[in-house]
């Protein structure tokens, strides 16, 4: 199990940094970025809890996700907002 830990080439915060690359590409391209909230609640809802623990997971879990995206939405929302002036 400990080499699953250290041998892993990406973790949650590659993820992190991907979802908030994401969130800021999907508001550029006009994309409205609090669809996301509603995807990854969904997302959580369908695996019906059956989920390892994140401290096992190399990804965050759902409602991590969720308090992340929803933390960036205000500095997102301006560039939603100026592609849908274009």
């Amino acid at each position: 199990m400990a080499s699953v830990f250290f041998t892993l080439k990406y973790g949650r915060d590659q993820e992190t940094e991907a979802d908030t690359l994401g969130l800021e590409l999907m508001a550029r391209s006009g994309y409205n970025p609090e669809a996301a909230v509603s995807l990854w609640k969904k997302m959580g809802a369908a695996s019906g809890g059956a989920k390892l623990p994140q401290w096992l997971s190399t990804h965050p879990s759902d409602t991590t996700r969720v308090a992340a995206i929803t933390a960036l939405l205000p500095r997102v929302m301006p560039l939603y907002q100026a592609s849908q002036k274009n």
